[in-house]
């Protein structure tokens, strides 16, 4: 029930079960602003035996360019973190507070304190840097 849910949701493409698991779900972000809104970016959700009494895990496989994600892809989200997590929470709302830090990018939410820094120092550079980044390694987005 939930996959059908966020397989009708707009901000993603392409959800389906990885390798069969039901656990393990992977699909297309697709954001709706600059810098990032010229790709799609392939995510995991990743759901623990426990679910829904823990969150699951967000990772980005296609690399960005974002304050909030680190190199190998781990997000920086606290909606998912046990301090905020609600069992109540559907898997669409954690992506679609995925797909708004991705849209929205916030200093304080940060692994990679570089990419923050220039992001508040020198946002042109920032915006370029990723929009090169976008061009470089996200998938093409679906019609």
């Amino acid at each position: 029930q939930e996959l059908e849910e966020v397989r009708s949701w707009q901000g993603t493409r392409d959800v389906r079960l990885l390798n069969g698991n039901v656990r393990r779900w992977e699909g297309l972000l697709l954001p709706n602003n600059p810098p990032y809104n010229t790709g799609a970016f392939r995510f995991e959700l990743t759901f623990s035996p426990n679910h829904p009494l823990e969150p699951p895990c967000a990772t980005l496989r296609t690399p960005i360019y974002h304050p909030s994600v680190d190199l190998e892809g781990r997000v920086c989200q606290p909606l998912t973190t046990h301090m905020h997590w609600q069992p109540t929470t559907r898997a669409i709302q954690v992506l679609q507070d995925l797909l708004l830090q991705l849209d929205s990018p916030d200093p304080q939410n940060v692994l990679r304190p570089d990419v923050a820094r220039e992001l508040q120092e020198r946002p042109e550079e920032f915006r370029r840097r990723a929009e090169e980044h976008t061009r470089l390694h996200a998938e093409p987005r679906p019609n």
